[in-house]
Formats: structure tokens, sequence, C-alpha cells
């Protein structure tokens, strides 16, 4: 039988932090934090739903530039 694959601990961050960030600005304090996985996403984008304890996700609004929404996973 295969070995169970074991899980990074994520960094302990609250994604609400990030909300209202320039998205490079957050992509680089995510990174700092720990975060192995930063994704930025346009509002409405269509996207896969597999939870990667390594990753942060960024709604990013395209006219500003900053993230609207933060979640983890």
């Amino acid at each position: 039988m295969a070995p169970i694959p074991t899980s990074p601990v994520p960094p302990e961050d609250s994604p609400e932090a990030y909300v209202g960030l320039d998205a490079d600005g957050a992509e680089q304090r995510a990174r700092s934090r720990g975060w192995s996985v930063v994704r930025s996403l346009a509002p409405g984008s269509i996207i896969t739903m597999e939870y990667l304890s390594s990753r942060i996700n960024f709604e990013v609004d395209e006219n500003e530039n900053t993230v609207i929404r933060c979640w983890l996973g």
C-alpha cells in the first residue's frame, strides 16, 4: 500500500489582512510569510476546487490592482 501523503502545515495567517493591498505587495507578503503557492485571479474566474493547504488565493480587481477577496486552499 502506498504511504499516505502528508500536507505541509500552512502559515498562520489571516486572509482578511490581505484585502485592500495592492496585488504585488500582497503576493510578496504572502511569500515572505511562507505560502508556497500564491494564486491571483480576476473576479469571476473559473478555478479548480482542490484544496491545497500551502495555497493562498487572491481575487484581484483588475482596474485598481488590489485584492478584493482572499481565501486559503
